[in-house]
């Protein structure tokens, strides 16, 4: 493609790992650098949030290998795909790792960026737009605004066994003024009430945005001791965004003129 010359993009050379932020999920929204990285690679390792639309960018003899992990169901083993990406590497192929949003953003790319030092075999990271960054813009709801925060805070719903995590002070949290959580369905009963416990009111608002920026994109809007309910109510499944603070307020004033098909 003409644009990658007039960007003079770096060679993507055989015995390479690129780890690479495929964003959060609609696939206008992949970076060049992305796209020029899927049409080079030799061997393409993927995660389950990535459509088949941006694979679609792939070169034609490419190897597609699926390494998907989903909370609740058969997963691939984080040991096995560590593994994979440096047998690949190793046998002299363009390896791409490809995540959903950006691959230092809990997506485990730091681990696999150890794992490729320990082997000293050489890699890049492509930045990818965040899923919760991404998914909220489409959302109409600003992670920042001037009046309501100047500050933010992004936490995972589960650790590595899909349990609450136990090293989070939710003291602390209750008292940010926007708290972002990831992977958070399961346990959102649970962050819940620990957070009213915590001193957080009752009635703050919180969004859950599903299946962000695709077609199928969905916000439930509800407030911290109904939000329970309301998913059961309205079905809301992961993948999904939880977003919990005033900036969820301002989304009834500025979705009124937004463009519906804006992103999607």
């Amino acid at each position: 493609m003409q644009i990658f010359d007039k960007l003079k993009l770096p060679e993507f050379n055989c015995g390479e790992v690129w780890l690479v932020g495929a964003g959060p999920g609609d696939v206008k929204l992949l970076t060049i650098f992305a796209v020029y990285a899927l049409s080079k690679a030799d061997v393409i390792i993927y995660d389950a949030l990535v459509s088949e639309e941006i694979l679609k960018f792939a070169k034609d003899d490419a190897l597609l290998v699926y390494a998907g992990k989903r909370g609740g169901k058969p997963s691939h083993n984080q040991t096995d795909i560590s593994k994979l990406i440096i047998q690949y590497a190793k046998d002299g192929h363009r390896v791409l790792r490809l995540k959903g949003g950006d691959p230092y953003i809990f997506a485990r790319g730091a681990e696999e960026s150890f794992i490729l030092n320990e082997n000293n075999i050489s890699y890049r990271v492509i930045p990818g737009i965040t899923s919760s960054i991404g998914g909220m813009a489409s959302a109409s709801i600003p992670a920042t605004s001037r009046n309501t925060n100047s500050s933010i805070l992004f936490l995972t719903g589960h650790n590595t066994n899909g349990e609450m995590p136990d090293d989070i002070n939710w003291e602390a949290v209750a008292k940010i003024p926007v708290v972002v959580m990831y992977m958070a369905i399961k346990h959102l009963p649970i962050i819940a009430q620990r957070l009213i416990k915590e001193g957080r009111p009752s009635d703050d608002r919180i969004a859950v945005i599903q299946d962000a920026t695709l077609k199928s994109e969905r916000v439930l809007e509800s407030n911290l001791m109904k939000i329970n309910s309301d998913i059961e109510k309205n079905q809301i499944k992961a993948p999904a965004i939880v977003v919990l603070g005033s900036v969820v307020g301002l989304r009834s004033k500025l979705i009124q003129n937004v463009i519906k098909d804006a992103i999607n």
